[in-house]
């Protein structure tokens, strides 16, 4: 028996040998992918959606074929503008088929904020098993135990965690396991609390919009003369509101809902919830869960939101302060915004309660989403300006000042002081499009002009997608062969400006890892 014993264990020994070998690379090779550069890991997602969308799009018709293709840079420019939830368009959006429109709305929901997040918390749980996974076998590779230590993240065979007391380090060693095991748990909950976010806003936000259309004659017939099923239209407006993008199946996006009041005010919600109020509706969430369940990984999640490294959770102040921030924001502009359109061509047709309604829609729409119900060409300087202004400000914008903010020191590197601030940058993305526009600037100077290149400069930055579009009546030479089409200014440029655009879209996007640029330029 003895000899089939140590038999035994000689032929297990080489086989659990080759079994640490393996699972020693597989940890390493998931532990390099894990731990890249962050801004590389984004900006290779959204290449790689916008490559894949644009394959989407070109192998399937669009709804005008044959009489009407778009050319290959316009659907990659569609493609990139719908998965950076920037909504700049070069094509009309009635061009695309049933088929096309799904392609965007998958492009929007997998490219927005909230989501893509979700996935950073998936790798940031990764991150934390590989992690605890490397000490535990570093610490103790031939433990009997180590499958239940793996579990637990820490080994308390672990010479680290020892003292000279071995009381002491027993109560320490099992605090710690209790610790990190409660910081790993909280990393899931939030995982599920951020997913049934996102499901819940979805499925409730593409049913009151569908019960809307079925239940209002006059919106039903709109999409009747548009050729677009309800339950479509539904979905894609849903996501591109929730996702910030503002695209919308009409070649006039709202505009044509303009008068349905009741549609505008299920969006508002979307459109706050899925950016600028996400952090503060997240806390108030899981406020609310920790006081049904009494769970501790909620409490856990409100007590120590900054060790957890998910920008989006924020503490109580910040987001009192953020969401009156938004609020305050939405204030000003309103009243702005009343007293010098409410008489103007753009607002005209509506009643005053239309007027209210579609004035409040349109500023909210200024942060980050693009959706419009007015033609913005019609409008007052000053507005464009305070828009262009809202569109640059980032999401998490506050203007009251917090003692919760710590200041970190951290090391310098040269390419910190080689990068220019994002004011700098968007100059120079402005200047060279007035280059490859220039032409069309001196031929045509009412719709080409430094002003409206800068909105729509801006707009993409944002990944908003606001323009004041083009006119024919505004040529200053009259054009028989001119024909108007509703889709932004930068559908008329050229293709090199277009090309321009696209990196300012990408850009936009990554804005969160350029916080360094401009730092070590003193102006004074």
């Amino acid at each position: 028996m003895s000899n089939r014993v140590h038999l035994s264990h000689k032929i297990k020994r080489p086989f659990n040998s080759s079994c640490t070998i393996f699972c020693s690379s597989l940890s390493s090779f998931r532990s390099r992918i894990l731990w890249l550069n962050p801004f590389w890991i984004q900006l290779h997602y959204f290449a790689v959606l916008s490559g894949v969308g644009f394959l989407a799009l070109k192998y399937s018709k669009p709804k005008t074929a044959p009489a009407f293709s778009p050319k290959d840079l316009d659907l990659f420019f569609t493609s990139v503008s719908a998965t950076t939830v920037s909504s700049m368009a070069t094509i009309e959006m009635e061009v695309f088929s049933n088929t096309q429109l799904v392609i965007l709305t998958f492009l929007m929901f997998v490219g927005g904020e909230v989501f893509t997040s979700f996935l950073g918390l998936l790798f940031k749980a990764s991150k934390s098993n590989i992690g605890e996974e490397n000490r535990v076998v570093s610490a103790n590779p031939d433990s009997e135990n180590s499958h239940t230590q793996i579990e637990l993240g820490l080994s308390l065979n672990n010479p680290q965690i020892l003292d000279e007391n071995p009381n002491t380090s027993l109560e320490s060693g099992i605090k710690s396991v209790s610790n990190v095991y409660l910081k790993h748990n909280s990393i899931r909950f939030l995982g599920h609390v951020v997913l049934c976010y996102l499901l819940i806003f979805h499925l409730g936000g593409s049913t009151l919009i569908s019960l809307y259309i079925l239940l209002v004659p006059s919106a039903r017939q709109v999409l009747k003369q548009k050729g677009l099923q309800v339950q479509i239209f539904s979905v894609f407006t849903t996501v591109s509101t929730f996702t910030n993008c503002g695209f919308i199946p009409t070649n006039e996006n709202m505009a044509v809902f303009n008068k349905n009041s009741g549609l505008l005010l299920l969006l508002i919600p979307l459109l706050l919830f899925g950016n600028t109020l996400y952090g503060p509706c997240l806390r108030l969430v899981i406020w609310v869960l920790e006081m049904v369940t009494k769970r501790e990984e909620f409490g856990y999640l409100l007590k120590n939101y900054g060790e957890l490294g998910y920008d989006h959770l924020l503490s109580s102040m910040n987001c009192l302060c953020l969401a009156a921030t938004v609020f305050g924001f939405i204030l000003v502009q309103f009243v702005l915004f009343c007293s010098l359109e409410w008489k103007s061509e753009a607002l005209s047709g509506l009643n005053s309660y239309q007027k209210l309604v579609g004035s409040l829609f349109q500023v909210v729409n200024s942060r980050h989403s693009g959706e419009y119900v007015v033609d913005l060409s019609l409008l007052s300087p000053a507005i464009l300006v305070v828009f262009i202004v809202m569109m640059y400000l980032p999401p998490r914008t506050s203007f009251f000042p917090t003692r919760e903010e710590k200041s970190t020191k951290t090391e310098n590197k040269l390419v910190d002081y080689l990068l220019f601030s994002k004011l700098s940058y968007l100059a120079i993305f402005v200047t060279l499009i007035c280059i490859t526009e220039r032409d069309k600037l001196k031929e045509d100077p009412l719709n080409f002009n430094v002003l409206n290149i800068t909105l729509e400069t801006i707009s993409a930055y944002g990944n908003v997608g606001f323009s004041t579009g083009y006119s024919c009546k505004r040529r200053v030479k009259y054009d028989s062969y001119c024909e108007d089409k509703w889709f932004g200014l930068v559908g008329r440029w050229s293709d090199k400006g277009k090309l321009i655009l696209i990196g300012v879209m990408f850009f936009g996007r990554l804005k969160n890892f350029g916080n360094k640029g401009g730092r070590a330029w003193k102006l004074s």
